[in-house]
């Protein structure tokens, strides 16, 4: 099937390059030969700006776990652009945000609001390490953390420069990450109990926190083994450190996030994505004793910490909105759509002789075009062939009518039924015999 015709979208990227460099402004939604623009969406789909109509099997990278047209945050949001966007003062609608997520989120007593997710763990790491008085922190090679020097560390490394497995190196992201950064950066190896149990015992004392995500999408969104995650525990309190769960994506997965699917006590959290209800939004929890470095209430706070548009009522209301309306029966919905996929996607690798497999859990999964065993970002890189065949796969899908990822990663709505998941197997059936 050929790629539809998109006149409008090929103008208006044509205007984008005047005025942007490589007429993009998000790296992760660049495409060839030009950029498509999006019109407006309804339910789980998207008509772009030529009306091709696409199921959106990605929720902007995660974050519309409602899809698009929610009926109790679009009156949540209508009230409140009544009222006012933004003050410069605060609101009861970032109380009663808090009071869900504690509510939700055992581990956490009290919470702060910024604006993304790279926000959030940016600041996690700033209260980690003015709560220890230590500077390094740990993160797992290949796991996406968004974009602050330290917390990107050797998440795109290569064979080329990532060094031993019993060592990682520390390897930059972004061209002129300064060198103190990445000597501050301790990377461990996913999933990989004993080796990185002995690479944070060699940090000793110097070590503030391991940040950790669960099942880290850019290192194959494959779940951590138990006693990889009891091992971060253990050994985080035994040298002082705290433990960071990155739950900005995987919070998803359940209605205690992923930390009460997996059983974890972490002492801080970040957040983002679907607390803002499809807005702008991230958080950082957790104990009120570590919370306490951004307490200004006794005079200058170890972390001072502002932001013009931190917990504007705007996202703090479509945020409770998405989260009264985000029940236990619906999780149990998204893990039904979720196992559908796998059943029928695994029916078309086996239909057309395909080596495939499916990671992930819940409404999140991630498809691979191997059947190596992957556990870590090492393993799936190594059976990604670079990701190209993937990244295509993606792209024909896009023609198909179906968006997902480009590296395979899809996180499925509320607003899904069978049927539309249905629909989604069929695409993958008509794409994937160009990849047997």
């Amino acid at each position: 099937m050929s790629a539809p015709a998109t006149p409008n979208s090929e103008k208006l990227y044509a205007r984008a390059r005047e005025v942007m460099p490589g007429g993009n402004t998000r790296t992760t939604v660049y495409r060839k030969p030009h950029q498509i623009y999006a019109w407006r969406g309804d339910g789980c789909r998207i008509t772009d700006v030529d009306c091709h109509v696409r199921i959106d099997a990605l929720g902007n990278f995660t974050s519309l776990i409602h899809g698009y047209g929610n009926r109790r945050i679009l009156e949540a949001a209508t009230r409140q652009l009544e009222a006012g966007t933004c003050f410069g003062m605060p609101t009861e609608s970032e109380i009663r945000l808090s009071e869900i997520l504690c509510d939700r989120l055992p581990s956490v007593e009290q919470l702060r609001y910024t604006n993304s997710g790279t926000e959030a763990v940016m600041n996690a790491i700033k209260a980690a390490r003015a709560y220890t008085g230590r500077p390094k922190i740990a993160k797992c090679e290949g796991a996406y953390h968004g974009t602050y020097d330290p917390a990107e560390t050797s998440q795109d490394a290569s064979p080329a420069t990532w060094g031993d497995i019993d060592r990682p190196g520390s390897v930059p992201t972004a061209k002129g990450t300064p060198q103190g950064v990445l000597d501050d950066v301790v990377v461990i190896p996913f999933n990989n109990t004993p080796v990185a149990e002995a690479i944070l015992r060699a940090s000793g004392n110097s070590l503030a926190a391991v940040l950790v995500d669960v099942m880290p999408n850019r290192a194959g969104l494959v779940p951590a083994k138990p006693e990889y995650l009891a091992m971060l525990r253990r050994v985080t309190r035994e040298l002082g450190a705290l433990l960071i769960l990155d739950e900005v994506i995987t919070f998803r997965l359940g209605y205690n996030g992923a930390q009460g699917r997996f059983d974890i006590d972490p002492d801080l959290t970040t957040l983002g994505k679907i607390i803002g209800g499809g807005f702008a939004i991230g958080a950082i929890g957790g104990r009120a004793e570590v919370m306490s470095v951004f307490d200004p209430s006794k005079g200058q706070p170890a972390v001072p910490h502002g932001g013009t548009f931190s917990a504007n009522p705007m996202s703090m209301s479509a945020g409770i909105a998405a989260l009264e309306d985000l029940t236990p029966p619906l999780f149990e919905k998204l893990e039904a759509l979720g196992d559908r996929f796998d059943q029928g996607i695994h029916a078309c690798f086996s239909r057309h002789g395909i080596k495939g497999q499916v990671t992930g859990l819940g409404s999140l999964r991630r498809v691979h075009l191997t059947d190596a065993p992957l556990s870590d970002y090492r393993s799936t890189f190594a059976a990604a062939d670079g990701g190209a065949r993937v990244s295509a796969l993606a792209k024909a899908l896009f023609d198909q009518g179906v968006i997902i990822a480009s590296n395979g990663l899809m996180a499925f709505s509320t607003v899904m039924e069978d049927a539309d998941i249905d629909e989604i197997v069929r695409a993958f059936d008509r794409a994937l015999p160009a990849f047997a």
